[in-house]
């Protein structure tokens, strides 16, 4: 069921709404309006991961692209007992020449962190991301 909200912006913003949905890929404004509240919302709530507590619990995932010689360090946060990597995708890249590993993982906030940290001063590790699941209430899993 869809419901109609409306509600009262500046000139200005009205004027760059169109562009800012554009150049975000989107071709529907009330989809691109609705993912931007929702993302502004879990950011506001949960923060950053650098900014999260220790303890908070977070589910996402961690995007590791790397030359081969890095893959025994892989190895070992995908055993480790500091986050529960539920799956876990390789793939190499041919136009980049490069390595990507995928885990989806769950785990403190601080697990990350320190995961995330010694990735960056792992040799031959190229680019680290980490990119969190939305907090949802419910939903379909």
């Amino acid at each position: 069921m869809s419901k109609i909200i409306s509600f009262s912006v500046d000139d200005d913003f009205a004027g760059g709404l169109d562009k800012l949905m554009d150049d975000s890929g989107y071709q529907n404004r009330s989809r691109f309006l609705r993912d931007a509240a929702s993302a502004f919302a879990d950011m506001k709530r949960r923060g950053e991961l650098a900014e999260m507590a220790d303890e908070e619990v977070v589910e996402g995932h961690l995007i590791i692209y790397y030359q081969h010689e890095a893959e025994s360090k892989l190895l070992e946060i995908r055993h480790s007992n500091k986050l529960n990597v539920t799956s876990y995708n390789h793939s190499c890249l041919a136009h980049s020449h490069t390595c990507v590993d995928v885990l989806h993982a769950i785990g403190t906030a601080a697990s990350f962190r320190g995961t995330i940290e010694f990735l960056q001063n792992t040799a031959n590790v190229d680019k680290v991301t980490f990119v969190s699941a939305p907090l949802r209430e419910d939903g379909c899993c």
